[in-house]
Order: structure tokens, then sequence, then C-alpha cells
């Protein structure tokens, strides 16, 4: 059989499977390994925020770019709060420095987990961890550049005559962030799905006769998230149905690789 061959690759995996099995370590050795892990992201991070909040007039211009578009000409942007102008571009040049640095972070973790993972285990991660990333720039990167101005031309044009919108900066940042987190992780969907059909706590069949009750969550979730605004809801809603769609789709074609038979 080719299995059996010291060369084959299911032979090279099989080898590999059980040097994990055997390869323990104390649960002591894991705990510091895991501390030098958090301790390395926790440097870059604060590497990466210096330059952020050197930089923080410029990255608050970039970041407020969509409001500031949109406001009538005695439309400003204010302070409410005496430490409001400190702590504002700070909080946000940390959590730019997170959002950077999450490629290493990521790549910390799978340091840190990936030795006890097997081959084909190895193989399927990889992947999910890139594609995972890859799909949370791209939500946090739709809700800037197409949700964002979207809103707030909505926003600024039901504004009642005779009332100046002004928007505090801090409540401005904290809507912001929530935002971004909300459609950076609405756009992991599809590798949610995979996740469940991989892991075997769903398949893809099951998932798509559930599709009503997803439509209808998804929905809710724009509701719940989202400002009090049709566009808003409708530009979460509607691409997290669609990122629920791509799942299914590649969830049944990871299914059916499982399933070929496989060469002897």
């Amino acid at each position: 059989m080719a299995d059996q061959q010291p060369g084959s690759k299911q032979g090279n995996a099989s080898a590999h499977d059980e040097r994990v099995d055997a390869n323990e370590q104390p649960f002591l050795d894991h705990i510091i390994e895991l501390r030098a892990r958090i301790l390395k992201g926790l440097v870059v991070v604060a590497a990466l925020f210096l330059p952020f909040y050197y930089f923080s007039n410029e990255l608050w211009g970039f970041i407020s770019a969509p409001l500031m578009a949109h406001l009538p000409a005695e439309g400003q942007m204010i302070a409410t709060e005496p430490a409001s102008p400190f702590f504002a571009p700070f909080k946000l040049a940390v959590v730019t420095a997170i959002f950077t640095g999450i490629p290493f972070l990521l790549h910390q973790m799978w340091a840190f987990v990936s030795p006890g993972l097997y081959l084909h285990e190895k193989k399927f991660a990889w992947p999910l961890l890139i594609s995972s990333v890859l799909l949370f720039y791209c939500g946090v990167a739709f809700a800037h550049y197409l949700v964002f101005p979207l809103v707030f031309q909505f926003m600024a044009g039901i504004t009642p005559e005779g009332v100046t919108m002004m928007t505090d900066i801090s409540r401005y940042l904290d809507f912001v962030l929530k935002m971004f987190f909300a459609f950076g992780f609405a756009f992991e969907i599809p590798v949610a799905t995979l996740l469940l059909a991989w892991s075997g706590l769903s398949t893809a069949d099951s998932m798509a006769r559930k599709r009503p009750y997803v439509i209808v969550g998804c929905f809710v979730a724009g509701m719940l998230l989202t400002p009090p605004d049709v566009i808003s809801q409708l530009l979460l809603a509607l691409p997290t149905w669609l990122l629920f769609e791509i799942g299914v789709y590649f969830a049944r074609f990871a299914e059916k690789r499982s399933v070929e038979p496989r060469p002897e």
C-alpha cells in the first residue's frame, strides 16, 4: 500500500502525528512559553503605538473624514470633556496598533499551538488564519469607505433646520470602533461556517436548511449593531447574508473533498 511506504505523503503525515503525540511538555513549560508569546505581542503593539500616536492628528483626520465631508459649513467636532482631546487620539492609536499588529499576534498564537496539531490540522488551520485576517480587514474597509459616507450623508440630510450638527470626538470614536468590530466580525462568517462543517458540529445542508433563521438573525444584528437608519442596517444585513451563502458553498466543497477516495 502507498500509505505504508516511508516516502509517501501519508507515511510522512503518520510519522508527524506520532511525533506530536509523543512530544508532551509539562504544563509549566506551556505557561512559560505562553507568557513569552504574550510579551512579544505586547512589545510589538507598543512599538507600533509610538509612531501611530506621533501621527495621531493625521490618523484622526483619516478616521473622521467620512463625517467631516458631510458636516455643514458651520458644523464641527467638539470635545465635551476636558480630557477628551488627549484620550480620544490615545485610544485611537492603541486600537490602530492592535489592528495593525493582528498578523504578528496571530503568528505568535500559531507558533504556540502548532506543535500540538496534527499535519492535516495544520494544513487546514493556516489558510483559515490568513483568510480570517483578510476578511476582518475587508470588513473594516467596507465600513469606512462605503458604510460611513452613506450613513453620515443620511444623518446630515435629516438634521432639523436650525440645528447645527456637532459630534463629540469620544462618542464618535466609540461609534466608529463599534462599527469596525461589527463589520469585521460579520465578514468572518465564511470562516465560521467552514469551522462548523470541518469540526462536525454541523453540515452544509443543515446550515442551508436554517437559512430563514439566518436571514432574520442578519437583520436583527443589523438593527442592534448599527445606527437607527435603514441604510446602515441593510449594509450590514445584506453582506452578512451573502457571506453566509459563500460559507455554505465552501463548506459543501470541503465536505465533497473530504469524502473523495484517496489514490492508493
